[in-house]
């Protein structure tokens, strides 16, 4: 039964690759079989990380090592510097930085989408969405990796977020959800534009800046539209607030609903209009 479902959706995804009748019926098509095959892509999900961790003594776990010394210094660094107390800044920097690791992942390697995948693509005829799948399912596996320095620091300082953490639940699939749409508009644009993951990395250091990861917006003296405008925030925040038992603002999920519809909105017309041109342009 699974083995025909495999196979059904990737003789439908070959003539959905082929049809021109209709754009926007083939690109949901696409995104359909994509799904079906959920074995496939989290095969080679898992792969990736095997294969980035191979003859490593503690494989991902180095993620975990390395991400728990960047936030054990920087937390310690600048609660000093900003003068907030250790027990309060560390949990919420820590937590935006588990956060902000999983986010930017999305922005950082979606250059390379659809051209890192060029030798599937040139061979095998595969629904596109496959690789949006593919690499949203190797983040989430290392934000399970990282998520063990969320239990140490709760542990550690003693926080009980109670009920409201369930709320992180359902916020962290928004998260990926706009994390897939934003990869797919990104991976095409630099399959045909090969500069652009150059300008994404250099974003993404500026996000890093404006966005309250090592500092909170009431202990700097900054315009408050510098937070209100910034749609990362907001994605970060109904993931952070619900972990250290807070409940996010309607200003926060309002925010987040409407850059999930910009987000769809674009990257389903641009996967409907250029869907059948990403084979030629990797």
């Amino acid at each position: 039964m699974a083995r025909g479902t495999i196979q059904g959706a990737l003789r439908s995804g070959s003539v959905v690759r082929s049809t021109d009748r209709s754009t926007l019926a083939a690109a949901r098509a696409d995104i359909v079989c994509g799904l079906l095959l959920w074995r496939l892509w989290g095969r080679l999900g898992w792969n990736d990380i095997r294969q980035r961790y191979q003859r490593s003594i503690l494989g991902p776990l180095w993620l975990t090592v390395s991400m728990g010394i960047l936030i054990g210094s920087l937390g310690l660094l600048y609660a000093r510097l900003f003068q907030q107390p250790v027990e309060e800044f560390l949990p919420y920097c820590g937590i935006g930085l588990l956060i902000w690791g999983f986010m930017s992942s999305y922005l950082t390697e979606s250059g390379t989408l659809f051209s890192g995948a060029e030798a599937y693509i040139k061979q095998i005829s595969l629904p596109f969405s496959l690789y949006v799948y593919r690499a949203s399912w190797a983040k989430l596996i290392m934000l399970a990796h990282n998520f063990i320095i969320y239990f140490g620091i709760i542990l550690y300082f003693r926080i009980w977020p109670g009920a409201a953490a369930l709320l992180a639940i359902p916020a962290l699939c928004i998260v990926a959800f706009n994390g897939m749409a934003i990869s797919l508009t990104i991976g095409m644009i630099s399959a045909r534009f090969r500069d652009i993951p150059q300008v994404i990395n250099s974003v993404v250091q500026i996000l890093f800046f404006v966005t309250p990861l090592m500092w909170k917006p009431d202990a700097v003296k900054i315009p408050a539209y510098v937070t209100e405008l910034n749609p990362v925030y907001h994605l970060l925040q109904i993931v952070r607030a619900p972990l250290l038992g807070e409940v996010p603002t309607a200003s926060n999920y309002a925010a987040v609903g409407l850059v999930t519809l910009i987000n769809v909105a674009l990257s389903g017309l641009l996967f409907s209009r250029y869907r059948a041109r990403i084979a030629y342009w990797v």
